[in-house]
């Protein structure tokens, strides 16, 4: 989800992952909202499904491609952009379940997604994964042709 500021600045929503490995980290910490799909299941439907599972705000058309990156983990992420408003503290995020604290035999729920943020293009770039940050390059250039 990406919108203008009132003075025209581009500002992308980027979210904080939940679970203990990420609870203090922040700088290359920070994701597109995202998740995995079955073969069978077209790419934009499930970037659409996750969006809406990680954050609990909805989606709106136009969607526009910023195609595929290969992350340092060898899964490859597909990214649509739309735009749109939300306010952040109104989050609602799905849960995953997990062994916590490591090899307790104990399982523990957290939230896929802890927070979410707006930020502008260069605070992006200090906040997302370093395999994500291409992301950004290619909505600037998508929205400089439209």
């Amino acid at each position: 989800m990406f919108r203008r500021s009132s003075d025209g600045q581009v500002q992308v929503l980027l979210v904080h992952p939940g679970g203990p490995f990420w609870a203090k980290k922040d700088l290359g910490a920070w994701t597109v909202p995202k998740g995995e799909h079955e073969d069978s299941e077209n790419a934009l439907e499930a970037a659409k499904r996750e969006f809406v599972e990680e954050t609990g705000f909805p989606v709106s058309e136009p969607f526009l491609p910023l195609g595929s990156l290969k992350q340092p983990s060898g899964k490859t992420v597909s990214v649509w952009a739309f735009e749109s408003d939300c306010d952040p503290a109104a989050l609602v995020s799905n849960e995953f379940e997990m062994e916590w604290p490591p090899k307790s035999g104990r399982k523990a729920s957290f939230v896929e997604v802890d927070r979410a943020a707006w930020f502008s293009l260069p605070e992006a770039r200090e906040k997302l994964v370093k395999g994500q940050v291409g992301f950004l390059d290619a909505l600037e250039k998508v929205l400089r042709s439209s």
